[in-house]
């Protein structure tokens, strides 16, 4: 079943962007293929550009890739919760706090890619045993009330995001 792309009343505006990144494309299948996208991604960086950023002040590639996990891994928590009609409130995170506390520098770049394989693939199971209905269903995370519809939506669009930004920022 084609997933339909969320109304801006299902998430914040902030997320407006993510949602824009998938447009009118069929979300489960993109979320499929960002699997190998992923992957064709890793195997071009060199273990010199783990560290690298592009700015003064900017994430290193390994801290852009352990937050591309980090908002996986929470995105789906959200996902997971509201779909199972719970309705308690759940906070917000602050990405710069999740970077500096990831210590993500030492990591290899094969570690982030096994993390991200599992993670997306529980996710696709996850999504795949959803109904229609369950996609409707919403909470509130942030002050934000998102949809589950929204939330893969999310999942997808936040990836490509920080995907195209490590190819034209960082030159990967």
């Amino acid at each position: 079943m084609k997933i339909s792309q969320p109304h801006a009343s299902e998430y914040g505006h902030f997320y407006r962007g993510y949602i824009e990144q998938v447009g009118e494309s069929d979300v489960r299948k993109l979320l499929s293929e960002q699997l190998e996208a992923y992957e064709q991604l890793i195997a071009r960086i060199s273990m010199d550009a783990m560290n690298y950023a592009y700015a003064e002040g900017k994430w290193t590639v390994a801290e852009v890739l352990g937050h591309m996990n980090d908002t996986e891994r929470l995105m789906s928590y959200r996902l997971l919760r509201f779909s199972r009609r719970d309705k308690t409130v759940l906070p917000g995170f602050d990405e710069n706090d999740y970077v500096t506390y990831g210590d993500f520098k030492r990591i290899p770049k094969e570690s982030f890619l096994e993390e991200f394989n599992h993670l997306r693939k529980a996710n696709l199971l996850m999504i795949d045993r959803l109904s229609g209905e369950q996609y409707a269903l919403t909470g509130e995370s942030n002050g934000i009330i998102f949809s589950v519809r929204a939330l893969i939506y999310i999942l997808a669009g936040h990836l490509k995001h920080h995907m195209n930004i490590l190819v034209e920022r960082y030159k990967l």
